[in-house]
């Protein structure tokens, strides 16, 4: 099966309005292209220069979304052309979008990284730290930055109870933020390659499917 026949097969499993971002990490950018081809335009980076380098080959109509770690030290080098940063988890990065973002008259789309899974290994705000930093009203100052939603990685296990509660747990936490952020506050960034259906019974908007659509990473 060819790049446009999985993007096909996982689009008709999507709910009306649900993104697709197509991780492309680690992926040449022939890879992308083919997608591209086959009608993909949003994809998802992990890596600041790699989403650089494939940012000046391929078309720019692409919605570029940084979905890993994101280091302070290296939003300058996406901030002139990032549609949306998916993995903001600390008042010092949502600080720098918003400085980088002003530099180039921009603003910029970001998610609140919340830590719900079992494993220390993931990153994230706790729901304790993101609701001080969203009551003192820090965020409400940035006027390059748009807080459109939540995102979170799930638990990786074979339990599907605990991706349930993973799930509905930040379901919870994007129903609470909401009224906070208003119209613009409406994606729930939930699901990838092995439990976006899980995802979608917990009202995802945007799915991350990379292996699904790409196979194996070429690292």
């Amino acid at each position: 099966m060819n790049i446009k026949e999985r993007l096909n097969r996982i689009l008709s499993t999507l709910s009306e309005g649900v993104k697709l971002v197509a991780v492309s990490k680690f992926h040449p950018a022939e890879r992308l292209q083919e997608a591209y081809d086959a009608g993909q335009r949003i994809f998802g980076e992990s890596r600041p220069q790699e989403m650089v380098a494939k940012y000046e080959v391929l078309p720019h109509d692409i919605e570029w979304h940084m979905i890993g770690h994101l280091q302070t030290n290296k939003v300058k080098y996406i901030a002139p052309f990032v549609s949306m940063i998916s993995s903001v988890d600390s008042e010092r990065l949502v600080e720098e979008i918003e400085k980088q973002a002003a530099k180039h008259n921009r603003t910029i789309d970001i998610l609140l990284e919340v830590h719900v899974a079992q494993e220390e290994t993931k990153s994230g705000w706790s729901e304790e730290e993101l609701r001080s930093y969203i009551a003192s009203g820090a965020i409400n100052n940035m006027t390059h930055v748009r807080v459109r939603g939540v995102m979170t990685i799930a638990s990786n296990t074979e339990d599907e109870s605990v991706v349930r509660n993973d799930f509905a747990t930040i379901r919870r936490i994007f129903e609470e933020l909401k009224p906070h952020f208003g119209e613009a506050f409406d994606t729930l960034s939930i699901g990838m390659s092995d439990d976006y259906p899980i995802a979608l019974e917990y009202g995802s908007t945007m799915v991350r499917i990379g292996t699904a659509i790409f196979g194996q990473r070429e690292y």
